[in-house]
């Protein structure tokens, strides 16, 4: 049972009977209170997708919810449902399209190393891995002996996700993207 100061993002808790996975974490430290700091969790319930938010002070335990995590890739979409094949045994899991909203920019068909988190046999969300790799779909054109240069242009990747490159990368080109940050980390090897 950890504290509410350990608990990261993608964790899933049980609380008040229900699971809940973490979407989002802010932490505050109240001014002229002796306490700890108050973490407020965006928490997403795992049966009915509502989201719920919760405060719990840095000492309050939580428990942790049973789940797995399937390594898996991007299948095909289905209307508002994203269809992931699990790499060992292919289950299908579908998530919708809303649950995964922000994680999916970093998703194609290609993408290797993505992980469906499931609980009681329902995929519940996406964990993804630290970078990915992605095609410039579009971008200015490149400044010949830009690379140097500190400044950047916005680039549309494949995906739709538009981030802040370099002006030396051009359109077609395939990069690497922190996914906890969304910023580019370098060209990606061929």
């Amino acid at each position: 049972m950890p504290k509410a100061s350990d608990v990261k993002k993608g964790t899933a808790i049980d609380f008040n009977g229900r699971v809940l996975v973490v979407k989002d974490i802010v932490r505050s430290v109240p001014q002229g209170r002796a306490g700890g700091s108050l973490y407020r969790m965006r928490l997403y319930d795992v049966v009915t997708g509502s989201k719920v938010d919760e405060t719990f002070k840095d000492s309050d335990m939580l428990n942790l919810a049973d789940l797995t995590r399937r390594e898996a890739m991007l299948s095909y979409i289905d209307g508002d449902e994203y269809v992931f094949m699990d790499n060992e045994d292919y289950t299908p899991y579908n998530l919708n399209k809303d649950a995964i909203a922000e994680e999916i920019q970093f998703v194609n068909e290609e993408t290797q190393g993505v992980h469906v988190i499931v609980i009681d046999g329902t995929a519940v969300g996406l964990d993804l891995p630290s970078s990915v790799e992605l095609v410039v779909e579009e971008t200015d054109p490149s400044i010949k002996g830009a690379s140097a240069s500190a400044r950047s242009k916005p680039a549309r990747l494949s995906t739709g996700l538009t981030i802040q490159v370099p002006e030396h990368i051009s359109t077609g080109d395939r990069i690497r993207i922190n996914t906890a940050e969304h910023k580019f980390m370098g060209r990606a090897d061929k």
